[in-house]
């Protein structure tokens, strides 16, 4: 069963003229984080796995394909389906780390 083609009550321009603003901010606010990273002295070896994660998301983005908000949800999130014994840290880390 085919799902609906277009699942937004509102038309492009108005979505366009509600959100705009509110996401250009957003975006402000990305490229502010990623100056600051770029400026930041790297400590360690390789990319920090949640700026790969990161940088893989913003590929996502611009690709221009359907379904964006559900492929990145899914990069970020653990796709482990076994509960752990244990937590490794106190907080989570906001992306998968497949080397913890």
């Amino acid at each position: 069963m085919a799902g609906p083609t277009n699942s937004c009550p509102m038309p492009r321009p108005e979505v366009v003229n509600r959100y705009f603003l509110e996401h250009r901010a957003k975006l402000i606010d990305i490229a502010a984080f990623l100056d600051r990273v770029d400026r930041a002295e790297a400590q360690g070896e390789g990319e920090d796995f949640r700026m790969a994660a990161f940088r893989e998301a913003l590929q996502i983005l611009n690709r221009g394909e359907s379904g964006r908000a559900r492929r990145v949800l899914d990069l970020l999130s653990d796709p482990s389906a076994e509960p752990i014994a244990k937590a490794g840290t106190k907080g989570a880390a906001g992306a998968y780390n497949p080397k913890p």
